[in-house]
């Protein structure tokens, strides 16, 4: 018989009244999820947790906990090998797989000793193991260990995620250019699926979409949003943003593949791009695939000194652009490809 989905909390702090931005609320609890089917176990994993201060959620079976996951965000999964249906490793071997949940933190309980089991877990991804019998100081040392990492893990994504608003408050300076990088990152992403580049390339892709022109943060509106031509000292200026935006993205190694996008995605085919006047191949792929996508929409998209383009129109211009030695004639050729295939699907 399986155990009931059990909940617990530590008494929580109460509000404070008025607390100035909330400088003063108490920090969020962190979550941990025992996938066991054995009530015993569950019930003295509910308690030692419990007793340290953790939010304890509970699941019977690996159906269970994939309905937890996404309701509790656990910041640390323990999970039993040994369960009815699908088995502790095929759980693990899941979640580690999947975007969303690879970063979690997975402990594995075992009754067994065997070397063979302990690398069957290694392989499904396991983070860490734990023998029975469970032994109070051994689990509370390996889970105050997982869950330092997952708090530094977690102070990436924050930064990662002020990098996003950052790169989002740039392109809010210009108002006639909406939602520009949201369709870069779709764009970019539809043509590195067309061109079957691997998962982490496509990622960088759709990211590479909303950080390209993130060192524009630096850029002065009267030069940003001239509507004349800019001067030699203008433009000297302006060609500085993807060095910037280089920078600032540099320290997250969680944007490193995205790195060669923010800084070559002014370079032309010919050479005569900036900042490194690279040419042809030398230009990194991801850089190329997003300038061809980045100059469609630039041409479909109306500015004060322009009027939008349609798209027979704006293909002729890049082919001719192309021919100049701009762009890279393979990727124009693909990514026209693509858009015709989308509009016979549609």
């Amino acid at each position: 018989m399986q155990p009931p989905v059990i909940e617990t909390r530590p008494n929580e702090v109460p509000d404070l009244v008025e607390a100035p931005l909330q400088v003063l609320a108490p920090k969020r609890s962190q979550c941990v999820l025992v996938v066991d089917d054995k009530i015993d176990t569950v019930l003295l994993l509910r308690e030692l947790l419990s007793s340290r201060g953790y939010t304890v959620h509970t699941a019977g079976d690996a159906i269970e906990a994939q309905e937890a996951i996404p309701r509790f965000h656990p910041d640390l999964i323990l999970l039993d090998v040994i369960m009815p249906g699908k088995s502790g490793y095929e759980l693990c071997r899941e979640l580690k797989s999947d975007p969303s949940t690879r970063l979690i933190p997975i402990i594995m309980i075992t009754g067994l000793s065997d070397r063979d089991d302990r690398i069957r877990g290694i392989e499904a991804g396991a983070d860490d193991f734990l023998s029975k019998p469970l032994y109070p100081e051994e689990l509370f040392a390996r889970v105050r260990s997982l869950l330092k990492l997952k708090e530094f893990t977690d102070e990436l994504d924050n930064a990662e995620a002020v990098i996003f608003s950052l790169a989002i408050g740039v392109e809010a300076r210009d108002e006639y250019t909406g939602d520009h990088c949201a369709r870069l990152a779709q764009y970019a992403t539809d043509l590195g699926h067309h061109l079957r580049l691997d998962y982490d390339s496509i990622v960088a892709l759709k990211r590479g979409g909303y950080l390209h022109d993130l060192g524009k943060v630096s850029i002065p509106d009267r030069i940003l949003r001239k509507e004349s031509g800019l001067s030699a000292d203008e433009w000297a200026i302006m060609k500085e943003h993807p060095v910037i935006g280089e920078k600032i993205c540099e320290p997250l190694r969680s944007l490193r593949n995205v790195l060669p996008i923010i800084r070559s995605h002014h370079e032309h085919w010919n050479g005569s791009g900036y900042p490194d006047g690279l040419r042809g191949a030398e230009i990194p792929l991801l850089a190329r695939v997003l300038q061809v996508v980045d100059i469609y929409d630039a041409l479909t998209t109306s500015r004060p000194y322009k009027s939008a383009l349609s798209h027979e129109d704006t293909e002729r211009t890049m082919r001719e652009e192309t021919r100049a030695g701009l762009w890279d004639p393979n990727l124009v050729n693909e990514f026209f490809s693509m858009l015709r295939r989308q509009r016979i699907a549609a």
